[in-house]
Order: structure tokens, then sequence, then C-alpha cells
């Protein structure tokens, strides 16, 4: 079964929304195996309140862009019905979720993830893969090479899309440990033929209990990153049970 993915995010008049502030930017891109489906959702809301100059200096919205726009109220269930049974993926998934989940509550919905199946944190994803270091969206584009030259503000949309990248960067080496073949049709992985090792005369090797609880904990952080589909993990785990 195919997994529906979008890539979400928002901007707003501030940090937080328990003090009045408001989302007034919405976008989320589809992503079916690893790819864009150029199905996407982008909004924009009137707020009914001001803009402060520190939050325009990020995005770049002022109040007479969105002020002829509709207010979240009057689009909430096209936004419900864009994520139903989606897994987001979020960088900094706490904001965008607080925010949702505060608005989606002012007017009697549930929370998202009532709605949305799962959550993925791009943010939590690249700390574990790159602790101590700057792993912010501009600082992971510039580490995977992203092209970033368009993004002037931090619009919802343009860091979708700049999301994506960094999503296929940071999963790329679990993708590409399950041999995924870029050639494939939908993702489909290689077959490999079996191959018969009796001819072989492979020389026994004895690991210490050192080199195990290595192999043990490398294992683990591979099952944290990959937010808990480790494939070799999991069968480590099956087989110490049996």
């Amino acid at each position: 079964m195919k997994i529906r993915q979008l890539l979400l995010d928002t901007e707003t008049t501030g940090f937080e929304p328990k003090e009045g502030h408001r989302i007034i930017e919405f976008a989320a891109l589809e992503m079916i195996d690893r790819k864009l489906t150029g199905k996407s959702l982008h909004l924009y809301f009137n707020p009914e309140r001001d803009i402060p100059e520190a939050a325009t200096n990020v995005h770049g919205i002022k109040l007479e862009d969105v002020a002829h726009e509709a207010t979240f109220k009057q689009r909430v269930d096209e936004v419900i019905a864009f994520i139903d049974g989606a897994e987001l993926i979020i960088h900094n998934a706490k904001f965008d979720l607080n925010f949702l989940d505060h608005h989606f509550a002012e007017l009697g919905k549930k929370n998202t993830l009532s709605y949305a199946s799962s959550v993925i944190d791009t943010l939590g994803m690249a700390r574990t893969k790159f602790p101590g270091a700057r792993n912010n969206l501009d600082a992971l584009c510039d580490r995977f090479n992203v092209d970033r030259s368009n993004r002037g503000y931090h619009g919802a949309l343009i860091d979708c899309e700049l999301l994506w990248y960094v999503y296929i960067g940071l999963t790329r080496e679990q993708i590409s440990l399950l041999a995924e073949d870029p050639n494939g049709k939908n993702g489909e992985l290689r077959k490999f033929a079996k191959i018969d090792s009796s001819k072989y005369n492979f020389a026994p090797v004895s690991v210490s209990e050192a080199e195990q609880q290595l192999h043990s904990d490398y294992l683990q952080q591979l099952d944290k990153a990959s937010q808990g589909k480790s494939l070799w993990f999991n069968r480590s785990k099956a087989s110490s049970n049996e």
C-alpha cells in the first residue's frame, strides 16, 4: 500500500497562538513513493489582526497582502480534507502542530493527528543525524547542496519545496541500504538472485561482546533516525526473541 505523505509548512503572525497569533499562510505538497505528485494545497488567510513588523521581516507578508483573503475558519474544512489520512512531514513539527491544533480547537474540530495518520519531524531527524550542528532549513539545504537562491523570505510554499529535497537527503542512506532502484517503476526495489555459498570455504569469525554491543547500539541509532522503520533493527529484535 502506497503511503500518502504531505510536506507541510505554515507562516504566522508570531510565535504563540495562545497570545492571539494566527496562521496567515498554509502549504502542503503531496508526495507518494518519494516523488511529488503535483497535488498541493496553498492558502493565505486574513488573520483579522495586525502582522508585526518582526514577523513580516521573516516571511515578507504584510496585512494588506492578505486582508482580502478568507479566514482560517472559512477554509478549515478544506485544510482538514487535504491532510486527512496523510503522513505529515514538517520541519520543527511542534511549532506548526501547535498552531493547527489551536485553530482547530477554536472551531470545535479535533486535533491535527485525529485527521493525519502520523507526523515526521525532520528537525528531530536532522538533530539525530547531525548532533551539535545547525539544523535549520537553510543549513540543511546547504548541507545537501540544495539551491535556495529563490528563497528571499520564509514562505510556506517554497519551504515545502526545499523540505522535499532535505527529506530525500536525510533518508537517502536508509533507502539506499534497501537497494532502491532509481530507474525502477514506482520506487520498486531491486530483485537479487540468491547466491549459493556452499562452494566457498568461509572461515568463521568470532565477535566479542563489546563488538556485539557496538553493533546493537548502531542499529538502535539507525532505528531512531528512521522513526522505527529500520529493517535491520527489527529483524535483529525478532531474532533475539526467537
